[in-house]
């Protein structure tokens, strides 16, 4: 007969130190919802004759602990920090640009108390949000005005939502492109109001397209910059300076979507491999476009945002927009980008923004962090690990084709499939992410913060784990 006589009451075992630390961590009505769930398991075990809850002791350490594993799988967040060691340096799906640490600092700044958000202190009086990083970017792009919404997708829909709803807005047929998470240029388009007026063909489209299909109707000429792929061949593209030609003689204002945010010049010599492929911010507005788009969170290496810079005509036409509010960004949006930009006003951007730093690595650094990896790992018992020549990515939409080489360390567990040690690393803590190649698990360091090499060496070393679960 099972003796359900063993199971103290909920009360009683709130009385012990464990569980009262456990209501003094997760609350009390989540720890007395756990403890009852842990009843009624406890009660089924008995039932089913578990020799091992046969005394109360027995049966109290386990509803603690099953209490603890419940609550901490219940409170543990969704969103946590991971170690990217795939080579990919701006993967959307680990949150693209890591911030640097005055990016960091500015945020808890601000994060901890009140701050200037909508208020000007000079004046003592209400103020507006989007005046907040516009200096920095004037300074930084040529531009004359400048304004921050919530990401490029956000950013393109309202300068086309602003300057071109119920009119027409002319776009090569090469420049369709389809944006992250299945976006596509002529859905937004259509969202935000304005009329799709498509010009040349997939793989050559000239001024002269543009300039005759102008119309009383049209208001802008958009130009995308198409970032996640390249056309090559039999291909033709207008230079930026015939675009604006074009625009010039028939008044209609030239829009830009840069999407990657590539700062030239201010980066400094880390982004040179770039240069082929991502036209710069600050020589799409010094040749006279009128407005340009792009990401805070990929090149540039900050926080997620859409920044639009311009002429203040139609920049401020933007703000006014309804839209704006909301696809605003928050104060701490704005405490990291200004943070962000400042390290490059300050000429330091090379070496203080993460992304900035991983792009200039050189394939010799990162082959003495990969030698010391490898040595640590081949040194456990069935594990081995070898250095292999290989390339890491920018990702992100950006720069397609640019590949900057890399040393790998390809590792292998005694009696595991790359798939299973690629899970493995996953349920590590922090996890780990890393790539299957040539069926070989390897991880590249170009993206492995370098204050993150410890951290990373002790993930790995079984004793310090879990036991590798077999296969």
């Amino acid at each position: 007969m099972s003796d359900f006589r063993l199971i103290p009451s909920i009360e009683q075992l709130r009385q012990r130190p464990a569980v009262r630390a456990l209501e003094a961590r997760f609350g009390v009505e989540a720890t007395v919802s756990a403890l009852r769930a842990a009843a009624a398991d406890v009660r089924g075990a008995i039932a089913g004759g578990g020799a091992a809850l046969s005394t109360e002791p027995s049966v109290v350490a386990w509803m603690e602990a099953a209490a603890g594993r419940r609550l901490g799988d219940a409170f543990r967040p969704s969103l946590e920090p991971v170690i990217n060691a795939s080579g990919v340096i701006l993967h959307t799906n680990l949150g693209r640009a890591p911030l640097a640490s005055p990016a960091i600092d500015r945020v808890a700044a601000i994060a901890r108390g009140y701050s200037s958000l909508e208020y000007d202190v000079g004046r003592g009086a209400r103020g507006t949000r989007d005046v907040h990083a516009e200096a920095l970017l004037c300074r930084l792009t040529g531009a004359e005005a400048a304004v921050v919404v919530n990401n490029n997708a956000a950013a393109t829909m309202i300068v086309l939502a602003a300057l071109a709803a119920g009119r027409e807005v002319i776009v090569s047929r090469g420049e369709l492109v389809e944006i992250g998470g299945g976006f596509r240029i002529p859905d937004v388009m259509a969202q935000s109001g304005a009329v799709l007026r498509e010009v040349g063909t997939t793989n050559k489209t000239r001024a002269a397209d543009y300039a005759a299909v102008v119309t009383e109707r049209t208001a802008l000429i958009l130009r995308v910059h198409p970032s996640n792929f390249r056309i090559e061949g039999f291909t033709e593209r207008p230079t930026l300076a015939d675009l604006v030609a074009v625009g010039r003689k028939s008044d209609i204002p030239v829009a830009e979507d840069l999407g990657s945010g590539y700062l030239r010049g201010a980066s400094g010599p880390s982004s040179e491999p770039l240069a082929a492929v991502e036209p710069s911010v600050q020589a799409t507005i010094a040749a006279g476009v009128d407005i340009c788009c792009f990401s805070g969170d990929k090149l540039l290496g900050g926080p997620q945002a859409g920044i639009i810079v311009g002429r203040a005509a139609l920049v401020g036409r933007i703000r006014k927009h309804p839209l704006m509010r909301a696809l605003r960004v928050d104060k701490m949006t704005y405490a990291a980008l200004e943070a962000t930009l400042a390290e490059y006003a300050a000429g330091r951007a090379a070496t203080t923004i993460p992304v900035q730093r991983m792009l200039a690595a050189t394939a010799d650094e990162i082959r003495v962090r990969a030698h010391a990896l490898a040595s640590a790992i081949g040194q456990m018992n069935g594990w081995s690990a070898e250095l292999l020549a290989g390339v890491s990515a920018v990702g992100g939409g950006s720069a397609p084709g640019v590949e900057l080489p890399t040393w790998l360390v390809a590792i292998a567990k005694d009696g595991l499939t790359p798939d299973a040690l690629e899970e493995h690393l996953r349920q590590l803590t922090p996890p780990v992410i890393a790539r299957i190649e040539k069926d070989r698990l390897v991880l590249d360091l170009r993206t492995v913060l370098s204050d993150q090499d410890s951290q990373l060496r002790d993930a790995l070393i079984p004793s310090r784990q879990s036991p590798v679960p077999s296969p």
